[in-house]
């Protein structure tokens, strides 16, 4: 999928220096959404689509860096980094590179060429990619190295400090920690992991609607207080109950009158989507697949009606899924209001699957869909 060979004549053209090249994946988000902000469970997979990542050093003290998807290039002072972003998409690599020289990292100069096909905007998570396969290139040139979860949580400081996004640790921890067709089972309290196989028979159907509905509109944030609200709530009874991960539903019977009533509906969608992600992660541990689709079901319902995070393109997206051949499950992916969908699906019935899924849905929505057939992949490595 990734042609490396046209990857580093791209880099050598421009640069005159032959570079390592490194490559770190996308994601896609199995079921666990919104949980990650209350300290809960995610199990996201690596997929298929990458970002590429070529470094070769400098002698100049210069930092440049070319994106092959911009046609674009930016240049740096190694010895004068910036302290904040600028709302580019250099700020994504920039931003990794001034957290590694923030923890003691000597950054020389380099060239640094970066080209991805995971699809951007699409919740797949290209700017995780980015970030992972940028650090992976620059500690090799430093020669030094990190175990995974650390090297993601540097990721995430960089989203979170330098580009100034407020995302949680999910989308670098699996692009860093992936395993070929698994899944990963993530506590975002203490970041232990486990892997589930994904059987060899079942392909990952991402199901694009093509539609984006703004976050900045402030959904996001009202949502994450609505979330922050009913823990307050329930911590006043349970000060055990820092994060919804430690609180029931019984604790919502009990003191649901004592919030509004949408962080009542937010809550429950978080309390009972952390218990759906353990419970999907067993399922697939013991081959039922039966029932990791019914929590499937389960968890869009919730992310749909109580955690009010889809839309009408969405909701249709899953629904005109559900009696098509092959389906284990579907639901929506990723943060929210438009995106994708993935669907579990048969292998076997994966090119007819994503046919009529595709057809069905340009007839109801009017739109034509981008429909991408993935398998779980490895997390992010070094390719030459």
């Amino acid at each position: 999928m990734h042609d490396v060979t046209a990857f580093r004549a791209i880099h050598q053209t421009r640069f005159h220096a032959e570079p390592a090249i490194f490559a770190a994946p996308g994601r896609v988000n199995l079921i666990g959404e919104h949980t990650d902000y209350a300290e809960g469970f995610v199990m996201p997979a690596a997929i298929d689509f990458a970002t590429l990542a070529g470094i070769s050093p400098r002698t100049d003290g210069k930092i440049v860096i070319y994106s092959e998807n911009y046609g674009e290039e930016r240049i740096f002072d190694a010895s004068a980094l910036p302290t904040k972003g600028s709302k580019h998409w250099s700020d994504y690599p920039m931003g990794v590179v001034v957290i590694l020289a923030g923890e003691g990292l000597r950054v020389p100069g380099f060239s640094l060429s970066l080209w991805g096909d995971v699809p951007l905007g699409s919740g797949l998570s290209s700017s995780a990619a980015l970030e992972v396969a940028t650090a992976l290139a620059v500690i090799s040139l430093a020669e030094v190295s990190f175990p995974g979860p650390i090297l993601a949580r540097l990721c995430q400081r960089a989203e979170n400090e330098f580009v100034g996004a407020n995302c949680g640790i999910m989308d670098q921890f699996i692009s860093a920690n992936g395993a070929e067709d698994h899944a990963l089972l993530l506590d975002c309290r203490d970041l232990s992991f486990k892997l589930a196989p994904i059987p060899a028979n079942v392909a990952l159907v991402i199901a694009n609607t093509m539609v984006k509905h703004s976050v900045a509109g402030g959904e996001y944030t009202s949502r994450r207080a609505q979330v922050e609200e009913a823990a307050a709530v329930i911590g006043r009874h349970r000060p055990e109950v820092r994060f919804l991960r430690d609180a029931t539903v019984e604790d919502l019977a009990k003191w649901g009158s004592e919030m509004s009533p949408d962080a009542v509906k937010r809550a429950r969608h978080v309390i009972t989507e952390c218990t759906r992600t353990v419970a999907a992660c067993d399922a697939l541990m013991r081959h039922d697949l039966a029932e990791l689709g019914r929590l499937m079901a389960e968890a869009h319902t919730s992310y749909s009606k109580d955690f009010e995070g889809s839309c009408v393109e969405a909701d249709a997206m899953v629904a005109l899924a559900q009696d098509l051949p092959g389906l284990i499950g579907a639901r929506l992916t990723g943060g929210g209001f438009g995106g994708c969908t993935i669907n579990l699906v048969e292998r076997e019935h994966a090119t007819e699957f994503t046919e009529a899924l595709g057809a069905r849905y340009a007839a109801e929505i009017g739109i034509v869909p981008q429909i991408m057939v993935c398998h779980a992949s490895n997390g992010a490595r070094r390719l030459s």
